[in-house]
Formats: structure tokens, C-alpha cells, sequence
């Protein structure tokens, strides 16, 4: 059977010091290679790095790679993972507050909210606009957008590694 590649970006947007080797193992047990991550002050958390890693591989990889990381204490960390042939693209977001979000996305990277949710969000709304409006706030990730947000900004700039999976 062929396996379907496809791309996207892990960026953690901020870890203590003491945990990047313990990231990078995680990386590398979902890439099947060794990672060296170039890790570099967070200015919106002093005291915490930040990396961005660019990795290609087979579908799925983004979904593997959010749940290396998901539950570390202080890991910010976003993955994103190109759509491919039969397959939603997706983000995951996480930040030690809220826990983590995955939404699908389109080609160009916007959250894709599907009529189930829709639905769910009007019909427990059930009148109300308020309610309406939260269901939607949480289908889009806004509370994690807004908590990464100063992150994503302080990032400007910064270096993306490509990485190939192997095997």
C-alpha cells in the first residue's frame, strides 16, 4: 500500500530549559530521527525557549506529534499538518491551562467548523446569542488563540527547520 505524505510545522512556543531534551526525544520517536532543535529566548516568557521545526511525513504525523507532547507542565506548542489527499488538514493547540484543541483545516490553513457543531452550537443556544457565541468561540480555539497569541508574536522572524521523515 502507498503511504501518503504530507507536511507541516511544530512550533513550541515556550518550555523551561530542563524539558527541551525530553521534547526532542518525543519529536524523534514520532519522525523516526534524530532531532536538534535550535532553541532560542521567548521574549513573552522569560526563563522559557522556544523552536520551530518544519517535518514532512506520513498522514497522521501531526496528530502523533501533538500527543508526544500534550500534558507536559509549561509546553505551549502548536502543530499544524497540511491537508493530503483524503485527508483534512489540522491544528492542535495547547497551552498548560487549557489543555489542547484540534480543529481541521482547509488549504490555506483556516479552522473548518462542521455542521454538526454548528448545529450543536445553535441548538444549545436555543434562542440565547451569548450561547450561540460561545460554542462558536470554542469550535474556532479562540481562548487558545488568545493565550498564544504575545507567543506566535514574539516569534516573528524566527528560523524554520525543514525536517524529511525517514523510513
Amino acid at each position: 500500500m502507498d503511504v501518503v505524505m504530507t507536511r507541516g510545522v511544530l512550533f513550541v512556543h515556550s518550555a523551561p530549559t530542563a524539558l527541551c531534551p525530553h521534547i526532542e526525544w518525543a519529536i524523534g520517536s514520532v519522525v523516526d530521527k534524530r532531532t536538534d532543535l535550535q532553541w532560542i529566548e521567548q521574549p513573552a516568557a522569560p526563563s522559557m525557549v522556544r523552536a520551530e521545526l518544519a517535518w514532512t511525513g506520513k498522514q497522521g504525523t501531526g496528530a502523533a506529534l501533538a500527543s508526544a507532547l500534550r500534558g507536559w507542565v509549561h509546553l505551549r506548542y502548536e502543530v499544524t499538518e497540511e491537508p493530503s489527499p483524503g485527508v483534512d488538514g489540522g491544528r492542535w493547540s495547547h497551552t498548560p491551562d487549557l489543555g489542547i484543541f484540534h480543529a481541521m483545516t482547509d488549504a490555506h490553513g483556516n479552522i473548518v467548523v462542521s455542521e454538526d457543531r454548528i448545529r450543536y452550537a445553535y441548538e444549545s443556544g436555543a434562542g440565547d446569542p451569548s450561547a450561540v457565541y460561545h460554542e462558536l468561540s470554542l469550535a474556532l480555539g479562540e481562548a487558545w488563540d488568545e493565550e498564544l497569541e504575545p507567543f506566535r508574536h514574539a516569534a516573528e522572524g524566527a528560523p524554520v527547520r525543514w525536517l524529511n521523515r525517514v523510513g
